[in-house]
């Protein structure tokens, strides 16, 4: 390709751009024909040899091409997690007697380009052939949503890893009638955009969520003579910046809502941790019910007798039963001074003996118990 210009060159590296997207696609068809067969023939999601077997030929074939074997390794692993991820889904829908619906409708807190709404359409945009995504002021707004019927789910963020814990969804799982269906994990990227590209210097005014301007302290710090201003969420921040369309003002948001609202990225990646992500939980009216095959967590709520070892006694119990605890939160429980509430998350799934029989223990032992539900455990890289 020596003689070939740069502008030829990238033609086709396009080419075989195109050329990967279309064998992808033409992959994931082939995964809806084994998935059908899964269905009828009752066989489980995973094949641990046959992703083995895979993976060994996969780093020989790299070596034989010239390529590096850890780089398509994890290539290929994502593309098998993917490819898991849509079949545990649709075998979710399918016993749930939701595989025939074609439109779902989901409450999130912000506006378009915030990122809930990211994380709802990353969620559903697969299952689903009409995503309709709905705004809300207050989380407890979006969870009422659902409540009420006006919307069939809505999407939570309940922790992040630089942030903690999100305690108002915390709270309304134990106030609300609702119960968990899926988990999705979105990587958090914060981007500088603004209405054209300008230089960063001549940004005056910044405005974002404050919890992204938190995130983004030490960028931030480094700009001279800039005033930055909390505002709402960072999607709203972005959609006044287009609104204005002040060169001299900028928003902190993400590369999903910089497309939507047709602004230009200055800077990307500007959190103090790069690796920045957030936990959304889905909740709806009813408990959903998962396959024992598939790979779950279950998520409860319970309050302790008031003695000596009463957590330690129930945390016991669960182990008992050869259940592995994955995360354990506490909260002060509303209208009982000096109580808490502990929040926890369980790898398993009520429909497993062991851990349906465990939790009945567990309720006659503890206070207060409530069971959230069992969902898929999300997979892969994200």
């Amino acid at each position: 390709m020596a003689d070939k210009s740069l502008k030829e060159i990238r033609k086709i590296i396009d080419n075989l751009d195109d050329t990967i997207i279309k064998a992808l696609a033409d992959r994931q068809s082939i995964v809806q024909d084994v998935l059908r067969d899964k269905l009828e023939s009752s066989k489980g999601i995973r094949d641990s040899e046959r992703e083995d077997a895979m993976m060994e030929s996969i780093r020989k074939k790299a070596v034989n091409a010239g390529m590096d074997p850890y780089f398509l390794e994890q290539l290929f692993k994502e593309v098998i997690n993917h490819s898991v991820r849509y079949q545990t889904q649709a075998l979710v829908d399918h016993q749930n007697e939701k595989s025939e619906e074609e439109t779902i409708r989901v409450a999130y807190q912000g506006t378009d380009g915030a990122f809930s709404h990211q994380a709802a359409m990353k969620h559903f945009e697969q299952r689903y052939t009409n995503v309709e995504c709905i705004g809300y002021t207050r989380f407890d707004q979006a969870a009422e949503a659902v409540e009420n019927e006006d919307v069939d789910v809505a999407i939570l963020p309940i922790e992040n890893t630089t942030a903690g814990s999100i305690n108002d969804t915390y709270d309304l799982l134990n106030e609300k009638k609702l119960f968990i269906s899926g988990e999705e994990v979105l990587r958090i990227i914060h981007c500088l955009m603004a209405p054209k590209k300008v230089k960063i210097d001549n940004i005056r005014r910044v405005l974002s969520h404050p919890q992204a301007i938190a995130q983004c302290s030490r960028f931030l710090a480094g700009l001279s003579r800039c005033h930055v201003e909390s505002y709402f969420d960072t999607a709203m921040a972005a959609r006044k910046v287009r609104n204005d369309g002040d060169l001299s003002q900028a928003a902190i948001g993400s590369a999903y809502a910089a497309d939507i609202y047709d602004l230009k990225i200055l800077k990307r990646d500007l959190a103090n941790q790069k690796e920045n992500f957030t936990r959304f939980v889905v909740v709806e009216r009813e408990e959903v019910k998962c396959d024992p095959q598939l790979s779950c967590k279950t998520s409860l709520i319970f309050a302790t007798v008031d003695e000596k070892g009463a957590l330690l006694s129930c945390l016991n119990l669960l182990g008992d039963h050869g259940i592995n605890m994955t995360k354990l939160e506490s909260r002060p429980r509303p209208h009982h001074p000096w109580q808490s509430l502990f929040y926890l998350d369980v790898e398993g799934n009520t429909q497993e003996m062991r851990v349906a029989d465990a939790l009945e223990k567990l309720k006659k032992k503890a206070q207060y118990v409530k069971v959230l539900g069992s969902y898929p455990v999300r997979e892969g890289k994200w």
